[in-house]
């Protein structure tokens, strides 16, 4: 291999890095346009567990919250929860080491199978709790709330 050939390859690599980084910056700027609420997520874990938080946008759309982490590649939401399985099972503030702004609370939910922790600031709590409670008349959203 020749030096020119090496320079080649490196420039092909590094402009593939550029266009990856570029599509990021993209999906982000675009989800961050249409607007939603700040939502650290994550798999249920070990309280001790300060791994797995993922940073995304929430957004309501009829019976779903929809999140959107922040720096994949996917176009679709990367979780929805469905309000009318959705189950508030614990509410804590953030241990130290989290990194979850001050003020926040740390939601574990089950959605049918499935468990989840939120990390959510006040007001967006105020929204979310809202929304959990809120439903057409006749209708059960499957609402339960630990105290």
């Amino acid at each position: 291999m020749g030096v020119t050939m090496i320079a080649e390859l490196a420039a092909i690599v590094v402009l593939a890095v550029l266009l990856v980084v570029a599509l990021l910056v993209l999906r982000r700027i675009r989800l961050l346009r249409r607007g939603g609420v700040d939502v650290a997520l994550r798999p249920a874990r070990a309280t001790e567990d300060l791994r797995g938080w993922h940073s995304g946008l929430g957004r309501y759309r009829g019976n779903e919250f929809r999140w959107y982490r922040i720096s994949g590649l996917s176009s679709g939401a990367n979780v929805v929860l469905d309000r009318t399985r959705l189950e508030i099972t614990d509410r804590r503030a953030p241990i130290d080491g989290e990194m979850h702004p001050a003020g926040s609370t740390v939601l574990t939910c089950r959605n049918g199978a499935d468990v989840w922790e939120l990390a959510i600031s006040a007001d967006a709590l105020t929204g979310f709790s809202s929304w959990l409670e809120s439903t057409p008349p006749g209708r059960s959203t499957g609402y339960r709330q630990a105290s």
